[in-house]
């Protein structure tokens, strides 16, 4: 299936992956600290083991940092 994955094409041979599967499929590190828009739309992290791709979506894994002086 085509995905468009952080602006980039990609062919994912997994059927109709949940975010949860696609999270480990891409080799996410620290996945427990990444948002994941879902064609413009923030998945809720209670959702990502139900919530399924489909063929075309645009996915999106955002990493939030802290910091600052």
């Amino acid at each position: 299936m085509k995905l468009k994955i952080n602006g980039e094409e990609k062919n994912v041979n997994a059927g109709n992956p949940t975010i949860a599967e696609l999270l480990e499929i891409e080799k996410v590190e620290t996945p427990d600290y990444v948002s994941v828009q879902l064609n413009g739309v923030f998945a809720e992290k209670k959702n990502f083991s139900v919530l399924k791709v489909a063929e075309n979506d645009e996915v999106d894994f955002l990493y939030f940092m802290g910091g600052g002086l």
